[in-house]
């Protein structure tokens, strides 16, 4: 068998299944179209609504490299051979291009022919009521019967739902000998690496019915999956799949940081491989548009990225450097995956954040591990519960190595059970949450059968604002109907149409659809399902019916107004790369006719400056008039030309790129002006963080520009008027004016304190304890912030060192505020300011404590207030032993 590369391998099997027929799809995006899951998990993701029949395929045969993302068991990552967050799943995909047949004798051929795999060290796995694949793989493969498995529906039968396509399934294992045997009683199947399964082929063939009877689907499909890293392990001879060319450079990398090598000891080992499997998932995840965040993918992201960091530290490294070992990602992986070195800045800007921001984390779990080994040390077992090293593990990144490690060296063990019970826990909350496709389907709608019916909407609205056409279908309430009569309201699709359906974060456009005595006003313009472009309309005037001749006509001016917020869009984005950074990215959009609103990642609030001279650059590449063209191109020469890909966007082959003279390029297929002249002028109206890592412009333009100028002219015009200073001396009068507010009210709180210190002086009644040795001042004070109170004991214990300053507060229906404070010599009496207010609080449903010298406490019993200052005379005598 001959060496190969993981990306040899990769260019193989897609070769191969070209040459077989197949149309090769390069990878689709990691976050995917289906919102029933969080990331593409698998390689049938994307072709989901094929097997569904909720769209018909563009091509018979498929073949993909797919990128995938899972993280359920996340904490294996690096304690087994497999384990991965991030993978490339091959796989060959028909939807009546071929069947069983085909798959597995192709199949076979690939491993067999392409790639050299010995044949018979082969096995398989077959469902076994399916005589047809035992027929294939007995009679035209000839693999013998002693290497076919046959199991049960658990085991190989696939399910996409309780409903649906289904069918069985066909698991090639590899035999890679007894060095990888887990004993005497190896067999195919089991958890050990001998027998390793390699490629699974699914024959979706039976539709299951509600009440679990199969029926024959009118198009039997293929659906195959096999990990590269998987594939490559045996290809190149490795014992796991870390070994392969695949993570090899990124662990040398991170052990050269580290001054580690693989294979020196296993706790470094771990650690490198962690780390790379981690990286290489930051890295995809980033390009694909994923940002930071506490929930959802963005959490996933923050974890992948904080454990990468965390298990750096356990080899040595004290400092951030991931982005030290993305080069080498980018340059193992860059080819044929370009969005990586296209995003690098990007990437490199998410992490340095993520990773410094991580460092203070790190400190505060620190802080939390040594208070628990400080409580643990105090205990009689010594040891640190399960739940504070889950805790530590959870929320600050800790891995239990870390925290077993510095327990040891205090002389403190961990309850690793507890822990394991914690981790379980998480799992089973991760699998009753996690979406994933055997627990989702996608159920078809009126949409989805109009696309089936009638395909994409042919769209004119680039070339005209009104064009004659025919009424293909109305639905209504969900349904479709032949007629919307006068005063209903429902949807249109329209054999053409001239009004853009709002997609790319532009609005949708609104009009008129009239005809022979009927009279619709068009509402929005929506997409809702696929390429059916749709209008809401209500009738105003006489029936609309299907079929009928009409003239659908744009509200112009409207559109327009949408067109320069668009155009504006492109420049102000080109504008914040050259000001903010080349790591700026879109990161989504709203178009409409009264303002544009424009995302982007960036990690500090920009300056006053900044956004000036964002301001000038944009509307200097407005007054120059730049022409504003459209090339209708294929994706990778778009690319090549250099017009930015937007994160969010999923993009066909076909695309149009959008160019404000050299100034900016985009793909895009919203509307845009012709020249950037016809914006007029742009002008920010705020800017905010929405997000970690996330920011927003809101911008107007055109004659909105005009009347904010005009509202903002009138108002500094009022305020000239009132204040009786010239425009450009309002600044300087309303300081000085802020300054003389400031005295004023210092003035005021100063009086006010001391008059309401006159009258606390008036609540406190003193009593003389121990014989006079000590002084207690004790009262209640309803309604005063504890600062005030404070302060009043202050007084206190500086005129009179042997006093015990005691105050009750009602701060609230339901909140007692209690505050000691000790005199010098009143402390030399065995007091301890935070022992009494402990006591204290116990009273009136609470609790607290603090300092021998000052102590505060809180509760819940307003109630019992005055029982609490009565019980206090003999609670501090009986500390002092009086």
């Amino acid at each position: 068998m001959q060496y190969r590369s993981g990306k040899e391998i990769r260019q193989l099997f897609v070769n191969f299944w070209e040459s077989k027929g197949a149309h090769h799809y390069k990878s689709f995006s990691l976050v995917p179209d289906d919102p029933s899951l969080l990331f593409t998990i698998a390689g049938m993701v994307p072709f989901k609504k094929y097997y569904l029949g909720l769209e018909e395929p563009e091509y018979a045969r498929a073949v993909t490299s797919q990128k995938c993302v899972r993280t359920n068991d996340i904490e294996n990552v690096g304690h087994t051979a497999r384990h991965h967050t991030f993978f490339e799943m091959l796989g060959n995909f028909s939807w009546g291009g071929y069947f069983k047949r085909e798959s597995l004798t192709w199949g076979w051929e690939f491993l067999t022919q392409v790639l050299g795999l010995d044949g018979g060290r082969m096995y398989a796995t077959i469902y076994k009521d399916d005589q047809e694949a035992f027929d294939i793989w007995t009679k035209e493969i000839g693999m013998p019967e002693s290497h076919l498995v046959l199991n049960g529906e658990d085991e190989n039968f696939w399910f996409m739902g309780p409903q649906g396509p289904c069918g069985p399934d066909s698991e090639i294992l590899y035999d890679q000998g007894e060095e990888f045997s887990c004993g005497p009683d190896c067999h195919p199947g089991c958890d050990c690496d001998r027998f390793l399964e390699i490629w699974n082929h699914v024959f979706t063939q039976y539709d299951r019915q509600a009440d679990g009877s199969f029926r024959l689907l009118p198009r039997k499909n293929i659906d195959t999956g096999m990990g590269l890293e998987r594939l490559a392990s045996l290809i190149q001879g490795v014992r796991n799949d870390f070994e392969t060319d695949l993570f090899t450079p990124l662990m040398k990398k991170a052990g050269d940081i580290a001054g580690v090598r693989y294979g020196e000891n296993d706790q470094s080992d771990l650690a490198l491989k962690v780390i790379s499997d981690h990286v290489r998932a930051v890295c995809f995840m980033i390009a694909d548009g994923i940002l930071p965040a506490n929930d959802g993918q963005g959490y996933v992201l923050r974890r992948l990225i904080r454990r990468a960091a965390r298990y750096g530290r356990l080899i040595g490294i004290n400092k951030p450097f991931i982005n030290d070992v993305i080069p080498a990602v980018i340059e193992l992986m860059g080819d044929p995956y370009a969005e990586l070195g296209e995003n690098r800045l990007t990437i490199e800007k998410i992490v340095e954040i993520e990773e410094n921001g991580f460092g203070k984390t790190i400190r505060q779990g620190s802080e939390l591990l040594d208070a628990e080994v400080k409580a643990a040390l105090e205990s009689a077992g010594k040891t640190l519960s399960g739940a504070a090293a889950f805790q530590l593990y959870d929320t600050f990144g800790f891995p239990l190595e870390l925290t077993r490690e510095i327990c040891a060296e205090r002389g403190v063990s961990v309850d690793e059970e507890e822990f394991k019970k914690e981790m379980e826990q998480q799992r089973e909350r991760a699998r009753s949450s996690s979406k994933q496709i055997a627990n989702n389907v996608i159920k078809g709608n009126v949409f989805n059968a109009l696309a089936n019916e009638f395909g994409a909407t042919d769209f004119v609205g680039y070339e005209k604002s009104e064009c004659n056409t025919k009424v293909r279908a109305l639905v209504r309430e969900g349904r479709k109907v032949d007629a919307l009569g006068e005063g209903e309201e429902g949807m249109v699709l329209l054999e053409s149409s001239p009004f853009y359906a709002e997609r790319g974060g532009q609005i949708g456009d609104t009009g008129l659809i009239k005809g022979d005595g009927v009279l619709a006003v068009v509402k929005d313009s929506t997409h809702p399902f696929g390429e059916l472009n749709m209008q809401t309309v209500a009738v105003t005037k006489g029936t609309l019916r299907v079929g009928q001749s009409v003239l659908a006509q744009v509200d112009a001016d409207r559109h327009l107004a949408v067109a320069r917020n668009h155009t504006a869009t492109h420049i102000l984005h080109a504008v914040l790369g050259k000001v903010l950074g080349g790591h700026v990215r879109q990161n989504g959009s709203l178009v409409s006719d009264r303002f544009l609103r424009f995302d982007y990642t960036h990690y500090e609030a920009p300056s006053r400056e900044q956004i000036e001279e964002i301001e000038t650059l944009a509307n200097a590449a407005i007054l120059t008039d730049r022409p504003v063209t459209t090339v209708v191109t294929d994706l990778e020469a778009a690319k090549a030309s250099g017009a930015k890909a937007l994160f969010e966007e999923k993009y066909g082959q076909t695309v149009r790129v959008v160019s404000v003279g050299d100034f900016s390029s985009e793909l895009c297929g919203g509307t845009h002006v012709s020249s950037s002249g016809t914006i007029g002028s742009l002008k920010i109206v705020s800017e905010e963080s929405i997000g970690s890592g996330i920011r927003r412009i809101t911008a107007v333009t055109g004659m909105t520009t005009v009347r904010l100028l005009q509202e903002l002219s009138r108002t500094a015009d009022e305020l000239s008027a009132r204040l009786a200073v010239k425009r450009p001396l309002l600044i300087e009068k309303v300081r000085g004016m802020e300054e003389e507010i400031k005295e004023l009210k210092r003035q005021i709180d100063g009086m006010s304190r001391a008059r309401l210190a006159g009258s606390i002086d008036g609540l406190i009644a003193k009593k003389a304890l121990a014989g006079g040795a000590v002084n207690l001042y004790i009262g209640r004070v309803d309604g005063q912030d504890m600062e005030l109170l404070r302060e009043s004991g202050d007084k206190f214990k500086d005129g009179d060192p042997k006093a015990v300053f005691v105050v009750f507060s009602k701060a609230a229906e339901d909140k007692v505020q209690i505050l000691c404070m000790l005199g010098e010599e009143a402390q030399k009496k065995k007091l301890h300011a935070g022992k009494i207010v402990k006591e204290l609080a116990a009273l009136v449903g609470g609790s607290g404590g603090g300092r021998p010298n000052m102590a505060q406490a809180g509760g819940k019993e307003p109630a019992k207030i005055d029982a609490a200052i009565a019980a206090a005379v003999d609670l501090v005598a009986k500390f002092i032993g009086a």
